[in-house]
């Protein structure tokens, strides 16, 4: 069955917009039957390249763009956005409200939903780790992983609630960080303790950055692998699995096509 999608989007990096076009690919080459019906930005023009570039892909293929800067709304309340998040999201709601999508896709979106938007339709994120690793940003899961001295991570998909990363779980997929390529970074890290290495190198250290590397390769796949079970009937956002789908084998198997 076609899934009609929004996609919710800062547009900032290359990694939001490789997602998109990952995605967009997929459907036009008829392995995803599924349209986009829109893209929500919370940025404007002018704010970014990265976000203009992506601005432009999307009017080139005649999607129909939504955006509301975050960064003037911040402005215009003093600097102050939490407090007056609903007030944002009320905006947002009434935006997207002409369309009738099954699924909208959190891809690159920096703003935490309130309880108001996440109401307004059903919501799929992306976290960096596995179902039963650790919640927060991309940043604190990589220096929680490195302290636990962990030999693999993941990625997964769920399905956004109140509770931050603590949603249904969709899929995810398996990511080796011990053997070729990490084993001598893990060697000098263990030299000294984490919190050396993050008023040092941080982010920057080889370690870090590897893991990082590995967990972004994986992300386009696993959204594109988990859309096509949702078409194709395998998996439902309104009735989450009872235990989250191992998507590993489709992911590896796609990857030399991203």
């Amino acid at each position: 069955m076609t899934i009609r999608l929004g996609w919710f989007t800062a547009g900032r990096g290359p990694g939001s917009l490789g997602m998109f076009e990952h995605t967009l690919s997929a459907i036009d080459g008829g392995s995803l039957d599924a349209s986009i019906d829109f893209v929500f930005m919370q940025r404007e023009r002018g704010e970014g390249a990265g976000s203009d570039s992506f601005m432009d892909l999307a009017t080139r293929r005649d999607i129909p763009l939504l955006t509301l800067s975050s960064a003037r709304f911040r402005h215009e309340h003093g600097g102050v956005f939490a407090s007056h998040r609903e007030e944002y999201d009320a905006q947002v709601v009434e935006l997207i409200k002409p369309y009738h999508v099954d699924v909208c896709v959190l891809a690159g979106y920096l703003l935490i939903l309130s309880p108001l938007l996440i109401e307004a339709s059903i919501f799929v994120n992306l976290h960096p780790a596995l179902p039963d690793g650790p919640i927060g940003l991309w940043q604190q899961v990589i220096w929680r992983l490195i302290d636990d001295r962990a030999s693999e991570t993941g990625n997964m998909t769920l399905i956004v609630t109140k509770e931050l990363d603590r949603g249904p779980q969709l899929t995810y997929d398996r990511v080796p960080i011990i053997g070729k390529g990490f084993d001598s970074l893990w060697a000098e890290a263990r030299s000294g303790p984490t919190d050396l290495l993050k008023s040092t190198a941080g982010e920057a250290h080889p370690l870090f950055r590897a893991i990082r590397a590995a967990g972004v390769r994986r992300e386009p796949a696993l959204l594109l692998e988990t859309l096509k079970a949702m078409a194709q009937g395998a998996l439902s956002a309104v009735n989450p699995p009872k235990v989250p789908i191992d998507l590993t084998k489709e992911v590896e198997a796609s990857l030399s096509s991203i």
